[in-house]
């Protein structure tokens, strides 16, 4: 059964990230103006999921989002959805 994060999105409704088949997540995006506004998931089949969040310190977002994930595969497999509360505001999510 594949689990979900609940992501809140300003200015739109709750997005739902994966949290299976998840290779990777990486602080920053060192293309970006600010490297310190993206954090990137990166999933097993190759398929990314970029968010841009308000600035926070070094890894602090990536943190956060690993021990979100990391508990809702801790829970029972009907608890197919976990809220997650992020420590700064996300604004946009963008999955390719």
């Amino acid at each position: 059964m594949d689990k979900f994060l609940s992501v809140p999105v300003d200015t739109e409704t709750n997005m739902l990230l994966g949290v299976s088949g998840v290779a990777a997540i990486a602080p920053g995006d060192p293309s970006a103006a600010d490297p310190t506004i993206k954090t990137t998931i990166t999933y097993n089949a190759g398929n990314t999921a970029t968010l841009t969040h308000g600035a926070v310190a070094n890894n602090a977002f990536r943190d956060s989002l690993q021990d979100a994930m990391t508990a809702a595969l801790t829970t029972q497999w009907t608890r197919v959805v976990a809220a997650y509360t992020p420590p700064t505001t996300v604004t946009d999510i963008a999955i390719v």
